[in-house]
């Protein structure tokens, strides 16, 4: 048997949450419900230039607004550094993480001279300038070396079979970003490994991180997860609705009639009663298509 389920929900506190976090939300607690295990939340605070004052704790307000109170106190993300700290000092101990003196606009360069462009999403793929020493300059970021694999292949509940060539479409990735802020990827990674978390359900537009998650996983030697990505919430332009483009924060007034939106959003039944007879009739609906 593998480990006890556990799962989560890890909101940043740069605004309130809005409809398309609140799915994401909910999917996370219906999947730990479902399956019998626990479901946590850690406020992802590491980006400090970008979180609200107060925007976590209005967050855990919201969440419990709709009867989505964590079974453990929620983590924070600001207050987990020195685990940051150990994996990147593993990763370089091992020779998977080298220093990056590169700026923004030397990777635009450097691309230009090789008659290469950026990658799906926008995203610059960074042709491996700093691989073999800093020539001269000083280190800015850290970067995770890239074993060339040609395609990864994992796997998504609801998507199926996934790939991505993650050396050609992302290239080593930063870990430790020039500002000294602590990357995504390598926060997200330790925590869930530290919390024990073994599934994840997230937004469908978080899918494209998992192969840069799971090579971050195999080079720290963590045990792999599951992942579940769930449909997004469109705004009227039909782009993903979220704090950047706008997106209003969830309407408190009528709490049941939110979370009813979004579970209808997510594809499940209407039912009538009480917030719990609710959630329960929907955890039900859940591990029927999701369960063990």
């Amino acid at each position: 048997m593998g480990a006890p389920y556990r799962g989560r929900f890890a909101p940043s506190p740069t605004g309130p949450l809005h409809a398309g976090s609140l799915l994401a939300a909910l999917a996370s607690w219906l999947d730990a419900r479902a399956h019998g295990g626990q479901w946590l939340v850690r406020i992802e605070d590491v980006d400090t230039p970008r979180c609200i004052a107060g925007g976590g704790e209005f967050i855990l307000h919201q969440l419990a607004s709709v009867g989505l109170v964590p079974d453990e106190p929620p983590a924070w993300q600001s207050t987990r550094h020195s685990l940051y700290r150990q994996a990147l000092d593993n990763l370089i101990a091992s020779g998977d993480a080298y220093p990056c003196a590169c700026s923004r606009k030397d990777i635009v360069q450097a691309l230009a001279r090789i008659g290469a462009g950026k990658a799906r999403n926008g995203e610059l793929v960074y042709p491996g300038t700093c691989r073999h020493g800093l020539q001269g300059r000083e280190g800015r970021a850290w970067r995770l070396r890239l074993s060339d694999e040609g395609l990864r292949t994992w796997h998504d509940r609801r998507l199926g079979v996934q790939q991505q060539d993650l050396a050609r479409e992302v290239g080593d990735f930063v870990l430790l970003r020039a500002d000294g802020l602590w990357a995504y990827q390598l926060a997200v990674v330790v925590d869930d490994a530290d919390q024990g978390i073994t599934h994840i359900v997230r937004g469908e537009d978080l899918a494209d991180n998992t192969v840069r998650q799971i090579a971050l996983q195999t080079a720290l030697g963590l045990p792999a997860l599951r992942y579940l990505h769930t449909p997004l919430v469109l705004g009227p332009n039909g782009e993903k609705l979220s704090k950047q483009n706008g997106a209003a924060a969830l309407d408190l007034s009528e709490p049941d009639t939110t979370l009813a939106s979004a579970a209808a959003t997510l594809g499940l039944s209407s039912v009538s009663g009480t917030m719990a007879h609710c959630l329960a009739a929907w955890t039900a609906e859940w591990r029927n298509r999701y369960g063990l």
